[in-house]
């Protein structure tokens, strides 16, 4: 045998276009779903890199191809179907468009985007594109009137002031959090390595109250301390950059780095800040199909949306189970 073994057929799955088969949504303030894939190629990216990661959104949705037939069977990793009986299933509000050289603009659209999901109550899932792509998201939550903890994890603690002499890009991510008045709470985990920041920026981020828990932490401690730092029944945003995770499981990013998270690290600390609060948005970013090894990493990083839709859809006011 010399050809690869064709999983998708073997459980009888059929081509989609969506992330899991799920329905399409074409018009995102009607987003009639517990959660909403939002693809987003790209916001602001260096000029030196360009947008590395567009090409992303699509990759994770082949990824799950080969399960669209088994939706409704046993996920062990949730404890029962992704979408329980009597919950809002996910719908996929495909890709944003993305200018080349318009990154204001780029940053409108998730942000309008984003608010019309939300105003449509499904919690936005928005899928990049590189680290940039938050920003607008987090953005676009002021109008809410609600005060969020942002929980990232990452890699790297992006808190330059600029790179480049852009304010906006992947490295000054959560710089920018930190500035906007709904923000109350960043709470950062798996850091490790060398990454953009400088020491007066780990400073700053100290100062300004953020909370620190490297991978080494997390190896070391589990992930309770961080749970424990999420108060009751707040609004949570959990930012995710797939280099957290250790390169064997995500070879596909920009910058491999070992020493990285495991995947039931991410997911319970996904399972944690579903318990304690409640899930407001989510971002997956930074996986490049093109540096990944037999689509490993995508396969990794569709297997976290596909739990966080699950937990999404029980947290449901619509939802049967909790």
């Amino acid at each position: 045998m010399t050809d690869k073994p064709d999983l998708g057929a073997l459980f009888g799955a059929t081509p989609a276009e969506t992330f899991l088969g799920i329905e399409k949504c074409s018009d995102p303030s009607r987003a009639e779903g517990s959660s909403a894939f939002i693809g987003a190629p790209g916001a602001t990216p260096y000029g030196s890199v360009g947008a590395y990661c567009r090409n992303a959104p699509d990759a994770l949705r082949k990824a799950t191809s080969s399960l669209t037939a088994n939706v409704d069977r046993h996920n062990f990793d949730l404890g029962g179907p992704i979408f329980p009986t009597g919950s809002r299933r996910a719908v996929d509000c495909g890709n944003l468009p993305f200018d080349e050289a318009d990154f204001a603009r780029n940053r409108e659209v998730i942000s309008d985007t984003v608010r019309k999901v939300v105003g449509s109550s499904a919690v936005p899932i928005l899928v990049g594109g590189d680290d940039s792509v938050p920003i607008p998201m987090l953005d676009a939550l002021a109008a809410t009137g609600e005060r969020y903890t942002v929980l990232q994890i990452d890699a790297h603690i992006d808190w330059r002031r600029n790179h480049m002499g852009e304010e906006y890009g992947l490295s000054s991510t959560m710089r920018r959090a930190s500035e906007m008045p709904h923000i109350e709470r960043i709470l950062q985990v798996g850091a490790r390595g060398i990454g953009s920041a400088h020491t007066d920026d780990y400073q700053d981020a100290v100062a300004w109250g953020a909370r620190f828990f490297t991978a080494h932490d997390i190896h070391r401690d589990g992930i309770a301390p961080v749970l424990d730092l999420i108060p009751e029944g707040t609004e949570i945003v959990v930012c995710t950059d797939v280099d957290a995770l250790d390169p064997s499981l995500v070879p596909g990013v920009i910058g491999r780095t070992p020493g990285g998270l495991a995947y039931h690290h991410v997911l319970d600390l996904f399972k944690g800040a579903a318990e304690r609060g409640n899930i407001a948005a989510m971002d997956f970013v930074e996986y490049v199909p093109e540096a990944d090894i037999d689509g490993l990493g995508a396969l990794t990083t569709a297997g976290l949306i596909a739990a966080a839709m699950g937990l999404i859809a029980r947290q449901d006011s619509h939802s049967g189970e909790t």
